[in-house]
């Protein structure tokens, strides 16, 4: 018997949380066991970028909800067993967190789990600029394992809307965990 993927999503309070809930909705489309941890400013932020009710619904699309500040977590041990996590957006404090082994709160340590372990960690970073602190933080974090995914839109898709941006960089992003689902991201066919 086929046991499904068991992913971790950790949405940060970075701009771009509807990147974070697509990629649960996807997810839990697919049947995998998600596993979902956001932090305070991700509410804050899932609330005003998205609205009132969107915590609520991807809450109730992950397998468990469990709180930033409970660092007692079953995600929070190396002995449970994940295909990997994503953290979408990944806000600059996170992800500084994250390369310097700051492990504060259960998004965190989740992260820093899944780097001890050698498990597939994908941060889709967001901020631009970019001052020299921030490269070297997502320097740090590339050397300890993680894989950094800037949510750049892939314009040679030709998007008619922000939806379908998201939505590509969403499907990327499950791609780079390698999971044994169904294609999510339409590979590219050239421009021939």
């Amino acid at each position: 018997m086929r046991t499904l993927p068991r992913v971790v999503i950790g949405i940060s309070g970075a701009s771009g949380a509807m990147l974070g809930i697509r990629i649960v909705e996807l997810l839990a489309a697919a049947g995998c066991e998600t596993h979902l941890v956001v932090s305070l400013s991700g509410e804050r932020t899932i609330g005003h970028e998205v609205g009132p009710d969107a915590l609520r619904h991807v809450e109730a699309l992950a397998f468990r909800r469990h709180p930033v500040d409970d660092i007692g977590a079953t995600i929070a041990s190396g002995s449970f067993r994940t295909s990997g996590m994503i953290v979408a957006p990944c806000s600059m404090r996170t992800l500084s967190a994250i390369a310097t082994s700051a492990a504060d709160n259960l998004l965190v340590r989740t992260a820093d789990v899944h780097l001890k372990e050698r498990r597939r960690l994908v941060l889709l970073v967001r901020e631009t600029p970019l001052h020299l602190g921030h490269i070297r933080m997502m320097a740090a974090a590339t050397e300890m394992g993680a894989i950094v995914a800037p949510p750049v839109p892939a314009f040679y898709r030709r998007p008619q809307s922000v939806m379908d941006i998201i939505d590509h960089t969403a499907r990327r992003a499950i791609d780079l965990l390698n999971l044994d689902i169904a294609a999510l991201a339409e590979p590219w066919g050239g421009l021939g």
